[in-house]
């Protein structure tokens, strides 16, 4: 019989095996996940079985579909990649169902007497009549109640996971169950939008597939309610937006759901008298939020402008003198604009210092350093990724945190992360010195914010001119042209940084000039090529063949490919594909694991794409232990146990050990697009200037890449695109309201 997908021939093709048994033994179970590990008996034999298989219990019999595998540590074990419970049917396998203890209150020697009193009618009695049982010696009502409860209970659990696995799988199946328990599959079909409402992961496409299985209709107000929530989610994740104009929202809610505009304008004005969605006015144009969003910008203007107005400022004479004395110690005269901007640091509550590479922002922040410490003030330097944290320790040789560690993330019992440091538990810092502040978003700068006392002084640090965050918003760039703040752009490029090809030309495209692509033995190179074909098959070369042969261990460990897209030949999927196959071969003895469409080897280069907080690491040179892997951070794998179903990948010094449920977290990283880019440097860049889409060919984008390289930059492409992308000043429109909230319109 063919098991969701599986049929006879896949024996074959996949390796693909049935087995059929009753679990005799939980040996492990991660609640979180369902991963679990049992002793299975089979008609003659007991085996090991692990995969993803929530709330098994002891004698629940199983059907199983997968592979065996042979784990060094535990030997032959049977890995589960499709699973359904069987109700035991006969009288022998009822009675070995209940005497392994899954229903509460029922052991062995009470299995007997009820197997003894109403044979293979065991199962209906307890669930329909548990009254019955208390008819029976030893078994009190009390008893029988609780053992017809747990026993609707295991129903419940084996009803849900059949309901849900088709359209969630067997972890968020967990999820929903963890939520509402037995009553999980009634909710659901009841209105399955509450699932994209309530449950965490769960979006509204998936909950619509299901609405749609159980034939509910298209002007379903249920459905309509939660598909105009879901367009405002989705135009925050894929465009930045933190808000819609009303008549935009309608139009989009209407196309996605087939319905009209009237009926989803109608949904809008329940939203908002639910409290769900808000509005303000922009000009005769209503701007719709989310509820949440609405919230978290009015914070951040209120806070801003509260810190700016609260700060105790400092005695101009004292500036001067401040300036003077870091100017003697590092020997240096700074520029006038380095001057303003230490000057406008020490005097108002919010300072912006924004400028290009090759700027002197660093020198800035290690002289507010130097005389805010001097002053008695404590500090906290921060940054939104692991990476760029990173370089500003380095940058400024004192310690830097992520703003998600600094403001001491955790997890609540949902999975949510929650922050500890807040309006209730304020940062002890006077000095908050925030770094790439063009990669912040609105929830994470209302975060930090949130965190920061009253009195303390903010400094924003980041160049406007590069992308705007992957998350909605565009704080830093609002920020600077509400006019409210005192904001220094540094514009001149110092003198050893004229003599990087990278930096002249960085701030050659950033004018809309054209960069310098003929120079010869510098620092920056241009290969021309036509087809997106062999653009792809240069950068191939160059990564494999001639970069390693001319630079040695600075190409083989410091070279990243940086494209625009994903998509095309010569897009970050593809180019994965390809640069694993000529860099990290398929190889005997090479262990790899395929999950999803991904195939992840020992020795490939990969990338954490979210912040988490709780995987441990081990550092290398001293064995060190500590937690926290970020989106971001580029490792390479060094192993893959299949049997025991883990990697450990290698981040530079740390070495960390993935079960493979958070293998979602990691991709390849032969190839990263710009957006991933950021807040990154590497010692060489390679970037294809190949076909994409037209909103991907623009002078920020193109700006950021060329920027995140420390030692060389090759283009590999078309020169026509060179041109086009830096002609191009358009930026992505983002509808927000920070600007207008802060009076700057």
């Amino acid at each position: 019989m063919a098991f969701e997908g599986f049929e006879e021939r896949d024996k074959d093709r996949f390796g693909i095996e049935k087995l059929e048994g009753s679990v005799e033994q939980i040996v492990f179970c991660n609640d979180d996940n369902g991963y679990t590990v049992c002793d299975m008996a089979l008609d003659d034999d007991i085996v090991t079985v692990c995969g993803i298989m929530p709330m098994l219990c002891e004698g629940d019999r199983l059907c199983v579909y997968g592979k065996w595998v042979h784990s060094a540590k535990y030997g032959r074990q049977f890995s589960v990649e499709q699973y359904e419970r069987v109700m035991p049917a006969d009288v022998a396998s009822m009675l070995r169902y209940l005497s392994s203890r899954a229903i509460k209150g029922i052991g062995p020697k009470t299995a007997v007497k009820i197997i003894e009193e109403f044979g293979e009618d065991s199962f209906d009695v307890i669930e329909n009549h548990p009254e019955w049982l208390a008819n029976i010696k030893g078994i009190s009502t009390k008893v029988a109640l609780a053992a017809s409860e747990s026993f609707k209970e295991q129903a419940g659990i084996r009803s849900a996971m059949m309901f849900f696995r088709e359209y969630f799988g067997a972890a968020t199946t967990v999820r929903i169950y963890k939520k509402w328990g037995s009553s999980s599959v009634d909710i659901a079909k009841k209105n399955p939008y509450r699932l994209c409402n309530e449950i965490e992961g769960i979006g509204f496409e998936r909950a619509d597939a299901l609405a749609c299985s159980l034939g509910l209709q298209n002007d379903n107000f249920d459905r309509i309610m939660s598909g105009l929530s879901y367009v405002l989610i989705k135009s925050a994740s894929n465009n930045g937006h933190v808000c819609l104009p009303r008549e935009k929202l309608c139009e989009a809610g209407a196309q996605l759901l087939e319905v009209s505009s009237d009926e989803t304008d109608r949904a809008i004005s329940e939203l908002i008298r639910m409290g769900r969605f808000k509005y303000v006015m922009n000009g005769e144009a209503q701007m719709i939020y989310l509820s949440e969003a609405y919230d978290e910008e009015k914070y951040i203007a209120e806070k801003l402008l509260l810190l700016d107005k609260m700060c105790a400022t400092v005695d101009v004479l004292d500036i001067d003198r401040f300036i003077e004395r870091e100017e003697a110690k590092a020997g240096i005269e700074y520029a006038s604009l380095q001057k303003q901007a230490i000057s406008d640091a020490l005097r108002y509550g919010v300072m912006v210092l924004t400028g290009g590479p090759g700027t002197g922002k660093t020198t800035v922040v290690r002289a507010l350093i130097h005389i805010f410490d001097s002053m008695g003030y404590e500090i906290a330097l921060a940054a939104p990724t692991g990476r760029a944290a990173k370089r500003m320790s380095e940058a400024t040789a004192m310690e830097a945190k992520t703003i998600h560690r600094l403001l001491e993330m955790s997890y609540d019992l949902d999975g949510r992360s929650v922050f500890n440091r807040n309006e209730f538990d304020l940062l002890d810092e006077q000095i908050i010195i925030v770094d790439e502040a063009s990669m912040i978003d609105s929830s994470l700068m209302c975060a930090l914010l949130k965190a920061i006392k009253p009195g303390a002084r903010m400094i924003i640090i980041g160049d406007s001119d590069q992308l705007p965050s992957v998350g909605a918003g565009n704080v830093l760039r609002d920020i600077i042209e509400s006019g409210r703040f005192a904001t220094v752009r540094l514009c001149e490029i110092f003198r050893q940084a004229q003599e990087s090809l990278i930096i002249t030309n960085a701030h050659a495209i950033n004018r809309g000039e054209m960069p310098t692509l003929s120079a010869k033995d510098k620092d920056f190179f241009f290969l021309r090529r036509e087809r997106d074909r062999d653009i792809a098959a240069t950068v191939v070369d160059l990564c494999q063949n001639r970069l390693p042969r001319a630079y040695g261990d600075m190409a083989r460990n410091g070279l990243q490919v940086i494209c625009a897209s994903r998509k095309g030949e010569a897009g970050t999927e593809n180019l994965n594909v390809l640069l694993q196959q000529a860099l990290n071969p398929r190889e005997r003895g090479k262990s790899e694991h395929t999950f999803r469409d991904r195939i992840f080897r020992e020795g490939d280069r990969v990338m954490q794409t979210r912040n988490n907080y709780d995987i441990s690491w081990k550092r290398e040179y001293d064995g060190k232990e500590g937690c926290g892997i970020f989106n971001g951070d580029i490792g390479i794998i060094e192993d893959i146990e299949v049997a025991e179903r883990e990697m450990t990948v290698l981040f530079d010094d740390r070495r960390v050990i993935y079960d493979f449920s958070l293998l979602e977290d990691l991709e390849h990283a032969y190839a990263i697009t710009v957006h991933k880019s950021q807040g990154s440097e590497y010692p060489m860049v390679v970037i294809p200037v190949c076909t994409a889409a037209q909103m991907l060919h623009t002078r920020n984008l193109f700006y950021t890449a060329v920027t995140r390289a420390q030692s060389m930059v090759i283009l590999v492409g078309r020169e026509d695109i060179i041109k086009e992308m830096v002609e191009n000043n358009r930026r992505s429109m983002r509808y927000t309201g920070l600007c207008q909230r802060l009076g700057g319109e």
